[in-house]
């Protein structure tokens, strides 16, 4: 890797060294965690290099403390190897009286905490890194700031330098950080090999569970065939049945889900529950997204040509790339991002809700007159529905795009941001 690019985490990072002992960061394998930690580590402690590795296990059973001794912040890469390390951290940071002394990373596999003792609260923060947004990589410009967007109305002018097609590539190459660095057709392997290491080895090493590669590869088909929708563990059974021969049951569908839940292959969005006018229905089930959009389209087995010439496909795949950047960008500004849909099949794709009770309305669209248009509407019939007598109007409605030339307001003060113009 020639270089760092600076992350979004970063500033996070340092912000919860202030405030605990101890930090966990946690995310999807091959997202950045240990690079981003070496930045501000002031000592590294390697558990897994293999020359030191043996030594590094006997001493984490037998004497720990002398594994966490050095200058603070201390990095522990590969903490959960020796999961007993969890406890004498604590013990430390309860003796030491002190705040930032470790940073603790890892495999995306969990540890096994049956050998912790003590839950951590008060002690450790814990920082979820995801794959780089677009602004990360250096291929959104930033002119149009979401935290602005919150904090004043005002118009926004823009020029978007993304194509369609170069949409189209970023999605299938996603965030991956040593991807950013790669010549294009080499980048693009970089998911395809990801997605291998999930099949074969990662899914089954979540709790020792033997997964057969060619089940894994036709759930995750699956799944991907259903990204941006609340579809049913039944209808992801149903989808695997035609090319799978022996039984099975909704139980195992499950059990698949919660292991690439584990390992952050898999973040759905919740439901949003606002105060309504009338008294709507609202859909409570989970809108199915895998963490980076290049795990769609590697689990197809697709590349930036099949998407252009399958638009239907490719607008599933661009919301779960724009849902990965608003969630980047909403945790920077203390935001969550949920999805919002009713009995009434009203659906709002992205609902960024900030801790005190901000909230933006956001629909994402290819892009095109038509498209924009027929977000505009459906956030405005979203608004009309929400009740604002108890709780906040919305601090700004967005049609978040990816193709257009500029960002700017409408005469109805609707945003119309490309996500090659936003950052955090």
């Amino acid at each position: 890797m020639d270089k760092y690019k600076d992350r979004i985490a970063d500033k996070l990072l340092e912000k919860k060294l202030k405030s605990k002992g101890a930090v966990l960061i946690q995310g999807a394998k091959w997202c950045g965690k240990t690079t981003t930690a070496e930045q501000i580590a002031k000592s590294i402690l390697y558990m897994a290099k293999p020359e030191d590795k043996s030594q590094n296990l006997i001493l984490a059973d037998i004497n720990p403390s002398t594994l966490l001794a050095g200058d603070t912040p201390r990095l522990i890469d590969e903490w959960q190897i020796a999961p007993k390390l969890w406890d004498a951290i604590r013990f430390e940071i309860d003796h030491r009286n002190t705040e930032g002394d470790f940073i603790l990373t890892g495999s995306a596999v969990p540890a096994d905490m049956n050998e912790v003792t003590h839950s951590g609260t008060g002690r450790f923060a814990w920082l979820t890194m995801r794959p780089m947004s677009l602004y990360e990589s250096g291929e959104s410009n930033g002119e149009v700031s979401l935290e602005t967007l919150f904090k004043k109305r005002d118009n926004i002018s823009a020029q978007n330098n993304l194509t369609l097609e170069d949409i189209a590539f970023l999605c299938c190459r996603g965030g991956w950080p040593r991807s950013t660095f790669m010549e294009k057709e080499i980048s693009l392997e970089q998911a395809f090999d990801y997605y291998d290491a999930v099949v074969e080895s990662d899914i089954s090493r979540v709790d020792d569970t033997h997964r057969n590669p060619e089940r894994v590869k036709r759930l995750m088909r699956a799944y991907a065939r259903n990204i941006g929708t609340q579809a049913s563990n039944e209808t992801i059974r149903n989808d695997m049945k035609g090319n799978d021969s022996s039984s099975l049951d909704i139980d195992t569908i499950y059990s698949y889900i919660e292991a690439l839940k584990k390992i952050f292959v898999v973040e759905e969005s919740t439901a949003w529950n606002p105060n309504l006018r009338s008294q709507t229905a609202i859909r409570t089930s989970n809108t199915r997204y895998f963490v980076d959009p290049s795990i769609a389209t590697a689990a197809l087995g697709i590349g930036p040509n099949d998407l252009i010439n399958d638009l239907n496909t490719f607008g599933f795949v661009f919301e779960t790339l724009c849902i990965r950047d608003l969630r980047v960008y909403a945790e920077s500004i203390d935001g969550t991002v949920y999805h919002y849909r009713d009995a009434n099949k009203l659906e709002c794709d992205a609902v960024i809700h900030l801790r005190n009770g901000d909230y933006g309305l956001v629909e994402i669209k290819l892009g095109g007159d038509k498209l924009i248009n027929e977000g505009v509407e459906n956030l405005k019939n979203m608004l009309n529905k929400i009740d604002v007598e108890k709780m906040k109007n919305p601090s700004f409605l967005m049609v978040l795009t990816a193709t257009g030339k500029y960002a700017y307001r409408r005469e109805d003060g609707v945003y119309v941001v490309p996500i090659g113009c936003l950052k955090n």
